[in-house]
């Protein structure tokens, strides 16, 4: 492929990047209870519209290569195209039908080898699904030939396609670069002649999918290195900030030997490239040889980035670099293995970001921020498969989704544990091996694990990604003699409390038990195949707590007997229990009480034994489902009370952290003390206000700088209890601000302001030019979040701007999250109805799935309050009067 692009003010550095793609005109290639159950049948809740008739593209006619030319015009903001593609036409034919969005054709005709060239006579546009047909007046014969094409089209404003994306140079001019996101537009939007002018030619690339295309024309500074493997790794920043790639970089160089390594397969191509977007929907996307991140996903600064974001960067460099080989190399065979590129990148990011930074303890952090996250999803009606069948295009962004990510990573992490290590990676090794450059689906990586491992993978993964939901494991204990009888019995677990069905799904669940003898190791591991079962654990103490799912890796939850549970909590208290073991009993209790399968006053009790707890993922966890149950509890007249019990769960770990780094302390250390921090602060613990303002007045003046892992708990603190000052200085901080996660930073915290008239203040800067379109949803979402008055007016906002917002996101993904973030906190049953009414006449097509689940989330709320709120209040009240001693 070659590639022509004007180059009018772009004197310093102009960058064409990208192996060199097929093309964007794309021949395709063939690669509770009944009562609230009623409840949302009332309201059209309970199940998904029918899908939208789709095909998928005749294979008449077939590509076998690309050869493309495209002229960006970075100032009319339009592209001039010209394709030559080599093509076998295996099926007589006078048509060419193609997948296209957005593009104008001026002229095609198709040239038979040795014959002459036939031009096309019509161009039948089928805009909705995304395709054109040629029509010829005369039959094309089987054969090879040449399809030619000159086409037009827009460098849109979208964030899809080929766009355009601006930015700011040092010294202050607003320019553009042209960029490409082909995925999931399934690569339909696009595919030289005079001294203005710079060509720039490709080499031919190996075969590829199309949605893994990606050019860039801009400037840009990079800097590079090479792999062990003799790889060219290269890094591109924006003008003047090569230092910040530096440890994108280090990353990038460690992870693909560690790839090659794991997966026994060389990295198939001579360079990668990694580039920062300005303007970018996606967190990054693993084009082939040349992947794209939004800033804030690449670019590290050492003395202004915090230690999260590092973390951040190392898991998408993680998650992007493994798509070259598991999704790049071999392909999903249609979007409904969608989950096999993305739960599997979503998997081994966290395998390889442990091998580069041990000192993450990132595995326990994997089940609060994927593992819980996905269970929270998948315990709605309105859920999914992991495998869902997709046939429209519209279908496509709804599931990119926790399902197919990180419910997704956490079945094969399940997977991966049952087959163990070596046969796991000698099952991968077969299935890159023997699919290499080819399409794949997930009975393909079945057959491959079930050939290294001689397990049953197949049968016992069909329960998990053909059928949606998860189970809840039920278990009792009986003492006989020295051994401990379990009886252990599955059901799916269900938000809305216990499932009615008659017919209840079952898993095939591999299960592990451990006792306190040893808790860092299994006594026995069986695979549950049946709804009921016994276990016996031979030589078992009766002072011994047995425990269900050690290290929290199989995807169910667990409900124990009232006296497993009570040998289970002091081991909370005494952290005999290993920290993701108690994380992972935490979460189950409060799952258990939002779904009123038992008291939340008992998951209360039992968050107050956490006062002694060191670790950060255990807190961050607790921290999140405080902060779900400070949301609903928001709509009663004792939310004070709430924040009261946060106050005083918080307020031990933050006297024993402090507000600086002690000798010795890591990177964990420095993620607990911003959260802790930034609850305590949000609560209004007094102490913690003070020293907040104190630093964020020093920090405003240029006295002391805050570090990078304070401004975000100290933002939020000063913005929860500040005034119309606070946030004029906020916003102009955010204007100084020359780093993208500082902008970030302040821009998710604005919503925390509690005045109505700067609530809207904040609202109005969301949709200004200010805030980047990508960021405009973390803004509006932070509203919504911030309070009970900041979720209605932000709901409000959303209703009066949505024509705006729908057009600017095109229907993308960013809708859904923005829908997402809006309106599932409220907790009024009619809410729902007039969330779904309000979307029934303002249709987002690619969201419909994500509008089902937050009416179903608003009335599990509902329920929820009028089921618990009064036990809540009760218990508030003693404690108040008569406060535990620690």
């Amino acid at each position: 492929m070659w590639l022509a692009a004007a180059a009018p003010s772009l004197a310093r550095r102009l960058l064409f990047l990208g192996p060199p793609p097929p093309p964007l005109l794309l021949l395709l290639l063939s690669r509770s209870s009944r009562r609230r159950r009623r409840r949302l049948h009332s309201l059209g809740l309970a199940a998904m519209p029918e899908k939208r008739p789709f095909e998928r593209l005749p294979a008449d006619v077939s590509p076998i290569n690309y050869s493309l030319c495209l002229k960006p015009d970075l100032l009319d903001f339009t592209f001039e195209g010209k394709l030559e593609a080599a093509a076998q036409v295996r099926q007589a034919t006078n048509q060419i039908v193609m997948n296209c969005a957005d593009i104008d054709i001026i002229t095609a005709s198709y040239v038979p080898e040795g014959d002459e060239e036939i031009h096309a006579t019509g161009f039948n546009y089928q805009n909705e699904d995304e395709k054109v047909t040629l029509s010829f007046p005369s039959t094309l014969q089987p054969g090879t030939g040449t399809l030619k094409i000159d086409f037009v089209g827009e460098l849109n404003d979208k964030m899809k396609g080929f766009y355009r994306s601006k930015y700011t140079t040092p010294s202050g001019e607003v320019r553009y670069a042209a960029v490409t996101q082909f995925e999931n537009v399934i690569d339909r939007k696009p595919y030289p002649d005079d001294e203005n002018v710079v060509e720039v030619k490709f080499a031919r690339t190996p075969v590829m999918s199309t949605y893994l295309v990606a050019f860039v024309v801009g400037e840009y500074d990079f800097v590079e290195t090479r792999s062990k493997d003799g790889v060219c790794v290269r890094v591109y920043t924006p003008v003047g900030k090569a230092e910040q790639g530096k440890f994108a970089l280090e990353v990038a160089a460690k992870t693909l030997p560690f790839y090659k390594d794991y997966f026994n397969v060389p990295y198939p191509l001579p360079k990668i490239d990694l580039i920062a977007i300005a303007d970018f929907a996606a967190g990054a996307m693993e084009n082939w040889g040349l992947v794209t991140y939004r800033e804030t996903a690449l670019l590290i600064d050492s003395k202004n980035s915090c230690s999260s974001s590092r973390q951040w960067v190392a898991l998408v460099v993680g998650h992007e670099l493994a798509h070259q080989w598991f999704g790049n190399l071999v392909t999903m065979e249609w979007w409904t293995h969608l989950w096999l590129n993305e739960g599997f990148a979503s998997w081994i990011e966290y395998l390889c970001v442990d091998h580069c930074f041990p000192e993450y303890d990132i595995w326990t952090q994997f089940v609060s921020a994927d593992y819980t996250r996905a269970q929270e999803l998948d315990a709605l009606d309105n859920s999914h498969p992991i495998e869902v069948s997709v046939g429209h295009p519209s279908e496509v962004d709804e599931i990119f989704d926790a399902i197919s990510y990180s419910k997704g990573a956490s079945v094969i992490r399940m997977l991966h544990d049952y087959i163990g290590d070596t046969d796991f990676k000698k099952g991968m090794n077969m299935y890159l091996t023997k699919f290499q450059q080819k399409n794949a689906a997930t009975e393909d990586l079945w057959e491959c694990l079930e050939g290294a491992s001689g397990k049953p993978i197949a049968a016992v993964m069909n329960t998990w990604t053909k059928q949606m939901g998860f189970p809840l494991i039920y278990v009792e204990a009986e003492q006989v003699e020295n051994d401990r009888l379990l009886k252990l019995s599955q059901r799916k677990f269900c938000a809305s409390g216990p499932y009615v069905g008659e017919d209840c799904p079952q898993w095939m669940v591999p299960i592990t038990i451990s006792t306190s003898e040893d808790p860092n190791h299994a006594k026995l591991k069986i695979l549950m195949d049946k709804p009921e079962m016994d276990v016996v654990l031979k030589n078992v103490k009766p002072d011994q707590w047995v425990k269900l799912n050690l290290g929290t890796v199989g995807f169910y939850r667990t409900q124990y007997s009232s006296a497993m549970l009570e040998s289970l909590l002091p081991g909370i208290r005494d952290l005999s229990l290993p920290p993701v073991d108690r994380l992972g009993l935490q979460n189950d209790l409060f799952s258990l009480a939002r779904a009123g399968i038992i008291s939340t006053v008992e998951v209360l009790k039992v968050m107050e034994a956490f006062v002694n707890e060191p670790n950060y993922t255990v807190w961050s966890d607790l921290s999140c489902n405080l902060g779900i149950l400070s949301t609903l509890l928001s709509h009663t007249d004792f939310y004070e009370e709430i924040q009261e019990f946060v106050k005083d769960v918080f307020s031990p770990i933050g006297e024993r952290l402090g507000w600086d780094p002690k000798p010795g302390e890591g990177h964990l250390d420095a993620l607990l003390r911003g959260l802790v921090l930034g609850k305590l602060g949000k609560a209004g613990h007094k102490a913690t206000l003070e020293e907040a303002r104190r630093r964020f007045k020093d920090h405003v003046e240029g006295k002391q700088i805050l570090s990078a892992d304070l401004r975000s708990p100290v933002y939020l603190t000063v913005l929860k209890h500040g005034d119309g000052t606070t946030l004029d200085i906020m916003i102009k901080l955010h204007k100084q601000a020359d780093m993208q996660e500082e902008k970030n930073r302040i821009e998710r915290v604005l919503g925390a302001t509690l005045s109505p008239e700067l609530i809207q203040k904040v609202l109005t800067f969301a949709l200004s030019e200010e805030v980047r379109p990508q960021d405009t949803v973390s803004v509006i979402g932070g509203v919504a979040g911030g309070s009970k008055h900041g979720r209605k007016a932000a709901w409000k906002f959303i209703k009066d701007n949505w024509e705006e917002l729908y057009n600017r996101y095109q229907g993308g993904f960013l809708i859904s999250r923005l829908i997402k973030l809006s309106v599932e906190g409220f907790a009024v049953d009619k809410m729902a109805g007039e969330v779904k009414a309000f979307f029934e006449s303002h249709p987002a097509p690619s969201a419909e799935r994500t509008i089902q689940q937050c009416c179903e989330n608003i009335l599990l709320n509902a329920a929820w309050l009028k089921r618990d709120a009064e036990s809540i209040h009760q218990y508030l009240l003693q404690r108040k009067a008569s406060p535990p001693t620690v």
